[in-house]
């Protein structure tokens, strides 16, 4: 595995600026959940907002963001990513494609299920809003060169150390975002934002990219279905 050194952000066009336009995608199960608990469409509102306030705060932005650009900064989950370890500030990830979007996704319930005791027969049956958004700012690029010389590390299916410590110098010299190469669909790019700032909406509105999507997941395969569109993973 070849390693990576700090001078290779001092390589000529290593850090700049650059756009690309991305797919995410999140459980849309949440407003199912609270309707469960209410009978009116005041009772629904209330409890949301008594959610919303429950929630830390979202991240400080030079201008206003769309709720779903700004929600993974708001938390420090237990569990570590890509680029961020167990306990550090949440950071945004999609991908360009997607179907790349779909499999990192399928990949993450795949592993809910393997690592819950009581899955292990079941089928999981969920419901996922997929939606685009524009980064733009300054990054590396993983995918080129001199990044792309130590594509083993950067796509490693467990070991993070390497994409860790590149993250972490990134964001203490100021990049905001970097793409890398999907390890779910190998070959698809996708990005990660340390930076809310660099998010923003696509020129057509975040919400009128939203498509929904079912998914079906067992503990040998999963499945992404919407209208005349399958994607299907074996594991």
């Amino acid at each position: 595995m070849m390693a990576w050194d700090l001078t290779w952000f001092d390589a000529a066009g290593s850090v700049a600026h650059r756009g690309m336009s991305a797919w995410r995608g999140v459980e849309a199960q949440h407003v199912v959940s609270t309707m469960r608990l209410v009978d009116t469409s005041e009772e629904q509102a209330l409890l949301e907002e008594l959610l919303e306030g429950s929630k830390p705060p979202m991240p400080m932005a030079s201008q206003p963001k769309h709720y779903l650009l700004g929600t993974p900064f708001r938390y420090r989950p237990a569990h570590r990513s890509r680029f961020r370890p167990a306990n550090a500030q949440g950071q945004w990830y999609g991908a360009r494609s997607v179907y790349a979007a779909c499999a990192e996704v399928a990949y993450w319930r795949y592993r809910f299920i393997l690592d819950s005791a009581g899955m292990h027969d079941q089928v999981l049956l969920t419901e996922h809003s997929f939606f685009q958004a524009v980064l733009e700012g300054s990054s590396i690029d993983l995918m080129e060169p001199p990044w792309v010389q130590a594509r083993e590390a950067w796509t490693h299916g467990s070991d993070y150390g390497a994409n860790h410590a590149v993250a972490a110098e990134a964001q203490r010299r100021a990049v905001q975002w970097l793409s890398y190469e999907s390890v779910r669909a190998p070959g698809e790019r996708c990005a990660v934002a340390f930076d809310v700032d660099c998010l923003r909406e696509p020129p057509q509105g975040l919400d009128s990219t939203i498509q929904r999507w079912s998914c079906k997941a067992t503990r040998s395969s999963v499945m992404f279905a919407r209208e005349k569109e399958t994607f299907v993973w074996e594991f």
